[in-house]
């Protein structure tokens, strides 16, 4: 493990961290048609908990707000909806959200976050949590077949592998791209590509990241791979290999991307949006490349010959609601 250097990416995880619980002991019970999960589709962090959601069947439970893909200083902003407002909360920036729980707010308005529909205050936007609560305490409202996405007996390895995921890729990616100095870049990128070839190993031989099933562990990898070539390769500097030279990690993201609940959620056009005309200070002219080409992630895999089963004891989820259609000029071809 390279040596930690100065001037290293230090992104603000002081998150709201009350909790949506079934037995509401954060003040804020599970109770469908509360709450509003905020999103943006370009954001990696939003774009697990879209896939948590769908996965586990809650569209019915909790509806979805989704944000246009790019923001201003002060927030992300409800520019797709007609009249530039979220239907629901009646809101054009999801900050007013926050401002109404806290006037005094000053941290970081991201998303995702989880608002409560009757205050339009927000309830949380720690992330990590978010997903795992909906797959723990809103089980009463899953669909018919949902999945297990965190296994109580895989718990601790999935925690583990989890964590250093986070640390080395997720937010590896931004250590690289927003590095204040050349040796901080230099010790990123190090870490990066390390953990993913630690990755290309593990998956070398196995067909998901812990046990024989899709877990929350491979939900929070695949948002990070979905946009690996699309912009952390080019626009943060991730540059020593593109996903798709690294022979495992490529067909375990194909596999992902082709199984229903996690390519049908991913919206190229945003993310590519978001990241270059965003991040001026990375990209100043804002103009957004036209590549990569996308056709190759519905190519075969054969990750099947690995075995395991992708939804265990479960079943894939229906198809999106019409509402919630990624579309089709913003997927892969």
């Amino acid at each position: 493990m390279p040596a930690y250097v100065e001037d290293e990416f230090d992104r603000d995880t002081d998150y709201i961290s009350d909790r949506v619980t079934a037995d509401g002991r954060d003040g804020w019970p599970v109770e469908p048609g509360r709450y509003r999960l905020v999103v943006a589709r370009a954001c990696p962090w939003a774009n697990r908990a879209i896939i948590v959601r769908r996965l586990l069947g809650l569209e019915d439970a909790i509806g979805m707000g989704v944000c246009g893909p790019t923001h201003d200083a002060r927030s992300w902003t409800f520019d797709l909806d007609p009249g530039g407002r979220d239907p629901v909360l009646g809101i054009e920036r999801l900050q007013e959200a926050y401002l109404a729980r806290y006037p005094d707010y000053d941290k970081g308005i991201t998303v995702p976050a989880l608002v409560d529909v009757p205050s339009g205050k927000v309830v949380t936007n720690d992330f990590p949590t978010i997903t795992l609560d909906l797959s723990t305490e809103w089980r009463a409202y899953h669909r018919q077949g949902a999945p297990d996405l965190y296994p109580e007996p895989l718990r601790d390895e999935i925690d583990e592998v989890a964590g250093w995921v986070y640390t080395d890729v997720n937010n590896g990616v931004y250590q690289c791209g927003f590095a204040g100095r050349q040796s901080a870049y230099e010790w990123a990128f190090r870490r990066l590509f390390d953990a993913l070839d630690r990755l290309e190993e593990r998956l070398s031989g196995q067909r998901y990241l812990v046990g024989d099933t899709i877990t929350e562990a491979d939900v929070r990898l695949f948002t990070t791979l979905a946009r690996f070539d699309a912009v952390y390769h080019g626009h943060f500097k991730c540059n020593r290999s593109l996903l798709t030279q690294m022979p495992a990690l490529w067909g375990y993201a194909r596999d992902l991307f082709q199984t229903p609940g996690f390519g049908d959620t991913v919206d190229f056009a945003h993310i590519k949006r978001h990241y270059y005309v965003v991040h001026r200070d990375i990209n100043p002219t804002g103009i957004v490349p036209a590549g990569p080409d996308l056709s190759g992630w519905l190519t075969p895999h054969h990750r099947e010959e690995l075995g395991g089963r992708p939804f265990g004891d479960g079943t894939p989820p229906p198809a999106p609601r019409a509402d919630e259609v990624v579309p089709e000029e913003h997927r892969a071809a």
